[in-house]
């Protein structure tokens, strides 16, 4: 999941009192945290594992949506699907080296996703049966991710904030994609608006819990506010979301699957019934009802994709030997 409060924050930390302050003192300053800046080991711990996951979900992001591709039903449809796999590729890419600069190789990340170590969860563990689904993430899923995503332009980290700018812009292209896709359907034959219907079904709950969980069960969530790596709670963002997405869903004739939805006059916010937090922490510890699949096929493309990497370090080998050489002979 995109959640910024899924994993929580480290808080343990061995650094002496006037160290804590001083770096308090910067954040609460709106500094920048660069790499090579000293901070506390929680704080490093904290963005390795949120970013992580995030670049995580970004890759296993482009696993259902590059099954459809081919089957997009028009060409125009291919196109733009096309394009955004590419930018999932690129943002989980992004990710990945912000990350690397807190000290985490590559390989080190990679190898905790495919080996089941990390700590990851992801909605796309989730099946997508029809079109239908590929529009609903878009819509859904993309606009879930907006919510959670634009503040950590704001995160105190500068090389995630800087990364998640581009990140979002591109992310509001798949959400706008994604609505267009669904607004077709709801439009369409009684057919394709009971897909869209179908699709909503499926992918509501799902996306309210990107957001993490509630704010009384996410312990760490304080901390991650205090060094400022996220801005606002779970249960906020996950509230913003809906009020922004059901005049949405009313507009396009679809009604989302939760019988104690109702608006409340008095505070201006809609109220939603219970999640159902046991699927939720059923998909945090892998029991997704496709992250088995995912996970086979994320290994799969890493495996084939072996002699590539190797092939890339032998040519960067060679080359940095025939500039060494050609040094020498210059001297």
């Amino acid at each position: 999941m995109y959640a910024q409060g899924l994993i929580g924050a480290d808080g343990a930390s061995d650094e002496s009192e006037e160290f804590l302050a001083a770096f308090q003192a910067r954040i609460d300053a709106e500094e920048k945290i660069e790499p090579n800046d000293a901070m506390p080991e929680g704080y490093r711990k904290t963005l390795t594992r949120q970013i992580a996951q995030h670049a995580h979900s970004e890759i296993v992001g482009m696993l259902p949506e590059g099954n459809w591709i081919t089957r997009a039903p028009t060409l125009r449809r291919k196109a733009a699907l096309l394009a955004k796999v590419q930018d999932e590729g690129g943002h989980g890419l992004y990710l990945y080296a912000a990350a690397e600069t807190l000290g985490v190789s590559r390989e080190q990340m990679t190898e905790e996703l495919l080996c089941g170590k990390a700590k990851y969860s992801s909605i796309f563990n989730y099946p997508t049966p029809t079109w239908a689904d590929i529009g609903t993430i878009g819509w859904l899923v993309d606009g879930a991710a907006i919510m959670n995503q634009i503040p950590l332009c704001r995160c105190s980290f500068g090389p995630y904030a800087r990364a998640m700018i581009r990140v979002c812009k591109e992310e509001s292209f798949h959400h706008r994609q994604g609505y267009e896709i669904v607004m077709t359907l709801a439009q369409g034959t009684p057919e394709q608006k009971q897909m869209a219907q179908d699709s909503l079904d499926r992918w509501w709950w799902p996306s309210l819990m990107m957001f993490g969980p509630s704010d009384s069960d996410s312990v760490h969530s304080e901390q991650s506010m205090t060094w400022k790596i996220k801005r606002f709670s779970n249960d906020d963002l996950r509230q913003k979301f809906i009020d922004a997405t059901i005049p949405q869903a009313e507009y396009l004739g679809l009604k989302v699957p939760d019988p104690d939805m109702r608006f409340n006059e008095e505070t201006g916010h809609h109220e939603h019934g219970e999640i159902d937090w046991d699927e939720f922490w059923r998909v945090v510890k892998g029991g997704g009802k496709m992250n088995r699949d995912r996970i086979a096929d994320r290994k799969k493309a890493w495996d084939d994709g072996a002699w590539v990497r190797e092939a890339a370090l032998a040519h960067a080998e060679k080359r940095r030997a025939r500039q060494e050489a050609t040094l020498e002979a210059a001297e």
